[in-house]
């Protein structure tokens, strides 16, 4: 079982870049997408049809042309869940899963802190999800949680990590979260199989960050512990080039 997880930072615009046709060659089994900022009527479905994801399923936010999540699935999902219940991260599109016979795969957008305001809504979404998906677990024990947390763990996941340690995504608190997070029952799945620096899932457009590879890698693919064993790769797919993140993959053994 092949799953991927890209920020495409506009589904519309990484089209217009190839990205079906990205799609189609790398074949995972699923792909969750975040930021899509489009609804689904805006979109031709029959592409990502084509090519064999007869599943697809798209929670966008309210407000048009911003956040959003996908999942496309070449299998048949026995459920899907649009969002938390929780009203005001529903609001803003940033989750959705789909069940299958032995796992759930997730999307997930998480807020970023770009000011103030936003910063405390990312700690208020941070608190609240992780008790959603505590009580979640209950019910769903091997869940894959993938996408776009907006936050670096550890110093080897962000190209400059004493400039930025008092920047939003690498805040102590932000870090933190993630280690707490990891310690109620996930794997971080890249990190597992992969101890090397200096691999990063997203790049500033400014100051040419990703030829430089002057990065950070606030994408992930958090595998519950119960199918630790069957995690067999994990990768960044650094040559992808629709957004201004890349796509992350893991495979399991399912």
């Amino acid at each position: 079982m092949k799953i991927f997880s890209y920020n495409v930072n506009g589904i519309r615009a990484a089209v217009k870049k190839g990205f079906v046709d990205w799609l189609n060659e790398n074949n995972p089994d699923i792909i969750c997408l975040q930021e899509i900022k489009a609804n689904k009527d805006q979109l031709d479905l029959k592409l990502f049809e084509k090519i064999g994801y007869k599943y697809n399923y798209w929670f966008s936010a309210q407000k048009k042309g911003y956040s959003g999540v996908a999942i496309l699935s070449k299998q048949r999902p026995i459920n899907v869940n649009y969002g938390t219940g929780i009203e005001h991260m529903d609001f803003e599109g940033r989750n959705l899963r789909i069940d299958f016979e032995k796992f759930s795969v997730m999307s997930l957008y998480l807020p970023s802190g770009t000011n103030i305001k936003r910063l405390g809504y990312k700690f208020k979404y941070m608190e609240e999800f992780h008790n959603y998906i505590m009580e979640l677990k209950k019910s769903y024990p091997n869940l894959i949680i993938c996408g776009d947390y907006n936050i670096c763990h550890e110093s080897i996941d962000i190209h400059d990590p004493i400039r930025n340690a008092k920047v939003s995504g690498f805040l102590p608190e932000e870090r933190l979260w993630i280690t707490n997070f990891i310690k109620s029952g996930f794997v971080d799945s890249f990190r597992y199989l992969n101890p090397d620096p200096n691999q990063y899932s997203w790049w500033s457009y400014r100051a040419n960050s990703r030829s430089n590879n002057k990065g950070w890698r606030i994408d992930y693919n958090m595998v519950s512990s119960t199918l630790k064993s069957k995690i067999k790769s994990s990768y960044i797919l650094n040559q992808a080039f629709h957004s201004d993140h890349c796509p992350i993959a893991v495979e399991l053994k399912i």
